[in-house]
């Protein structure tokens, strides 16, 4: 696991992964910041970033209370060189293409379907954003509840991914 400095309380390092990286990681890194604040530090990426964060994830995000300030979306390249103590994907594409990341991050996938891809009216593609919001809200809130501190690495990884 990745250290903190010495006499600071300990944040723990998560990549949430996705292929465009235009909605469900930039929901779960930003849920994650929000209720994970002080224990984790989330960031988001993915391995064919889209042009831009999808208006309806932004909008998901800001009816659940939370005033999205992320990024734009980015690649995942260059940051498999940082040091992460978790990487959870949550898109099949992105499993399938995942990096090798040093110092044996704890791996996880927590699969789901794309609300971006929802097709018909907008209040079918809106309640797919919350459904996804939700879902993701939720296994953070399980990994959240987690003994983190406590567990071992094996146990620990096979927690996350249970979570999925």
């Amino acid at each position: 696991m990745a250290g903190a400095a010495i006499g600071s309380p300990r944040k723990f390092r998560l990549l949430f992964l996705c292929t465009g990286n235009s909605a469900r990681s930039q929901m779960a890194e930003a849920i994650l910041n929000w209720k994970g604040a002080g224990r984790f530090h989330a960031e988001s990426a993915g391995s064919r970033p889209a042009a831009r964060v999808n208006p309806l994830a932004i909008e998901t995000m800001r009816l659940h209370g939370l005033d999205w300030s992320g990024h734009s979306p980015r690649s995942v390249d260059g940051l498999e060189r940082e040091p992460w103590d978790f990487v959870i994907t949550v898109c099949d594409r992105a499993k399938e293409s995942c990096p090798i990341f040093p110092g044996q991050p704890v791996l996880a996938h927590w699969g789901m379907p794309d609300p971006a891809e929802v097709e018909g009216d907008e209040t079918m593609k809106r309640a797919a954003f919350r459904v996804a919001f939700l879902l993701i809200a939720r296994r953070i809130d399980l990994l959240l509840a987690l003994p983190i501190e406590k567990l071992e690495r094996l146990v620990l990884q096979e927690q996350v991914r249970a979570i999925g």
